[in-house]
């Protein structure tokens, strides 16, 4: 709402009500929702929260200090939000595929990992699956690897399917209409030269990205276990 100066010019109402880091990030992650990252500015911010430049310098530094600040807290609600005392298998699963949702949910976060893959809160998640394992007992010499394995994964597929979802969406083409067009081609491939792929055309027209990520996760699961074996 605007209000009137004493020459009668507009002028924008400040909020009255103090301003806080935690507000600031998730207005930021709202405009980041809605509008990817071209959309976030300090600008807006300002508008959004009714306040002035200052203010949100007391808080953040700048747009790189927000984008840190919204992945973080993306990444450490996934954390909190992972039931734990389901066993550490369904743990892990939960663990891997809150973050699969997360970056589902919020695109511009793949793209932040990629410019700055350690963030403090992937640190935690690289932590928690560290303990997931050691409660899994995978072999001490066997544990660094096989928690790189699982996060390079977890981030891979979930950034790549992130990807897709913002081609597909600034192509005006959706993903039925797309798998559709990609099995046709399938199709069309010569049966002898290219027989999986040729054998896949209906799973790759119905597969569902979230239940494929999942059929990863249990792959990787069943590796875990022949290591407990092989040592």
């Amino acid at each position: 709402m605007a209000k009137r100066t004493a020459n009668g010019s507009a002028q924008a109402q400040r909020r009255t009500d103090s301003l806080s880091r935690e507000l600031i990030i998730q207005t930021a992650t709202d405009i980041l929702d809605s509008g990817g990252e071209s959309a976030l500015t300090l600008r807006a911010l300002t508008i959004r929260l009714k306040t002035g430049y200052g203010a949100i310098y007391h808080h953040v530094t700048d747009k790189s200090d927000l984008l840190a600040a919204a992945t973080d807290d993306a990444i450490t609600r996934v954390l909190s939000g992972t039931v734990t005392d389901a066993g550490p298998r369904e743990t892990l699963r939960g663990l891997a595929l809150g973050l699969f949702d997360a970056i589902d949910a919020h695109p511009w976060i793949g793209a932040e990992l990629s410019r700055q893959p350690w963030r403090p809160a992937l640190l935690d998640f690289y932590e928690s699956i560290g303990r997931l394992l050691n409660a899994l007992a995978v072999p001490e010499e066997a544990r660094f690897d096989a928690a790189g394995t699982l996060v390079n994964y977890v981030l891979g597929v979930a950034v790549q399917n992130a990807a897709n979802a913002r081609h597909l969406t600034g192509d005006d083409t959706d993903r039925e209409a797309f798998l559709n067009t990609a099995a046709a081609q399938w199709a069309q491939l010569d049966p002898s030269k290219y027989p999986f792929v040729h054998a896949t055309v209906t799973q790759l027209r119905e597969h569902d990205d979230r239940e494929q990520f999942l059929a990863g996760i249990d792959i990787f699961l069943t590796g875990i276990a022949a290591l407990r074996e092989v040592h």
